[in-house]
């Protein structure tokens, strides 16, 4: 009988923010404590929120290497603020790891392991 080979992989949950200085103007729509979370690659907001798109964008970039484990002295395990893109803006966004979930390489993609790590 083959064995069939472990597929998964891990990703981790993330908690992206809204952090303001209080008492500062907010340009981007957004209010302190606004948040959305990642699941692998489904956004969720919560009920009757929104998120602006342009700040959304600034953000998009980073999630995915967030997600992924990373060396501790790599910048991206230590460092957790964005900016908000409009530079007049005091906005950060604070994106929190939570915790791993695991995947099937079968269940994200058509392309089929071919056992090498490298290829």
């Amino acid at each position: 009988m083959s064995e069939t080979p472990d597929d998964s992989f891990e990703l981790y949950d993330l908690k992206v923010e809204v952090v303001s200085p209080p008492g500062q103007e907010i340009y981007c729509s957004a209010k302190p404590g606004d948040s959305f979370e990642l699941h692998g690659e489904m956004l969720h907001l919560p009920d009757g929120q929104g998120f602006s798109i342009y700040s959304l964008a600034a953000l998009l970039p980073l999630l995915p290497a967030k997600q992924r484990p990373t060396h501790p002295n790599d910048w991206m395990s230590t460092d957790a603020e964005v900016a908000c893109p409009d530079p007049n803006c005091p906005t950060r966004f604070r994106i929190t790891r939570l915790a791993p979930r695991r995947f099937s390489h079968a269940a994200t993609t058509a392309v089929p392991l071919t056992g090498a790590k490298d290829d």
